[in-house]
């Protein structure tokens, strides 16, 4: 039986039901752009292509040991790539990311490996098809998407987190997934989920277990965007503005923003493009030049959080505050943003 969900602008049917997913559902899909597998038995494809010659493949990652290494490995000559965790699990990709296969490591479930799939083995699915995915958060605010763009930590989630619980509809998280509509880069929506630090749960809800866990063994934890208290939107939107999340100041005018030129914000974007440490010498060209191109469009802007995590609330007041403001001038323009 198979099950075919909307994700970052990609249908994808599934041998087994993706609970991440499950408001995405859809039905009758006759070609989809790529179907999933999990566990055993291993599909055909999956068994002929971990017999094919296999070539470990250089990443800019910095190397790690233990649950958090990671290593891809192609299989022939380019025909199949094989992702695999320090914790066992590991996915084989087809070389047009049409088929996926996963499997848990020792001791772990389907669940384990969804978790995966819906993160980072999905965001190599985009790179295939030549895709610049940012490593980003985004929401709706107004009439347009913005986009909350930090390194690892810097609290994109966090921050998506505050707004989705002011009522502002979220985009993704994490996996910022981007398409050229009609002259104009629209973010696509990726799942009803905003995964969560137990910390970050702290400061929204002053208890660390207050929201439930992504899968059990995992810390991670996940605020719902079924429509109760927070919202998903499933219709993408043209992107209005960039918010790089900077380190915590202890200044007391924290938070603050401040423009940044499209100058600046070319190296900064490419720092937070999602997976961007397989790249060849030619897919980085490439990407270059979609930064570029994404920056003179889209205005940039630099948000300075306050350490202190009591002012969140200032911060999620400010990114929303000059959102509308953009939006609202954008509407009120002819042409291209308006009537």
């Amino acid at each position: 039986m198979k099950t075919a969900y909307r994700v970052y602008g990609l249908t994808v049917t599934s041998s087994v039901e993706i609970h991440a997913l499950r408001s995405a559902r859809l039905n009758n899909v006759a070609n989809p752009d790529a179907h999933f597998e999990i566990g055993a038995p291993r599909p055909a494809w999956a068994a002929e292509a971990l017999e094919l010659r296999a070539k470990r493949l250089p990443t800019t990652r910095p190397a790690t040991t233990g649950p958090d290494s990671f290593q891809v490995t192609e299989h022939g000559e380019g025909q199949f790539f094989q992702l695999a965790y320090g914790d066992g699990t590991r996915f084989l990709v087809d070389h047009q990311a049409t088929r996926i296969w996963g499997e848990s490591g020792p001791g772990l479930t389907d669940g384990d490996v969804l978790v995966y799939l819906l993160g980072p083995v999905l965001g190599f699915v985009l790179r295939r098809r030549a895709q610049t995915p940012l490593h980003a958060s985004s929401l709706a605010i107004g009439n347009h998407a913005v986009a909350l763009v930090g390194m690892p930590g810097a609290g994109k989630s966090t921050t998506a987190a505050a707004l989705a619980l002011r009522g502002w509809p979220v985009l993704c998280e994490d996996v910022c997934a981007l398409k050229e509509i009609n002259g104009e880069t629209h973010v696509l929506p990726g799942y009803p989920r905003i995964c969560l630090w137990p910390e970050s749960v702290n400061m929204l809800y002053a208890s660390p277990d207050a929201l439930p866990l992504i899968v059990a063994g995992w810390s991670k934890r996940y605020l719902p965007l079924d429509g109760g208290r927070c919202k998903f939107s499933t219709k993408s939107l043209p992107l209005r503005a960039i918010y790089f999340l900077a380190a915590r100041s202890e200044d007391a005018a924290a938070p603050y923003l401040e423009p940044v030129t499209q100058r600046a914000a070319v190296p900064l974007l490419a720092h937070n493009t999602y997976m961007n440490y397989l790249l060849s010498r030619e897919q980085r060209a490439a990407e270059f030049d979609a930064i570029t191109n994404l920056v003179s469009r889209v205005e940039s802007l630099q948000i300075t959080p306050s350490s202190n995590p009591e002012r969140l609330g200032e911060m999620a007041s400010l990114i929303e505050c000059d959102a509308l403001r953009r939006s609202s001038v954008a509407s009120s323009l002819p042409g291209r943003y308006g009537g």
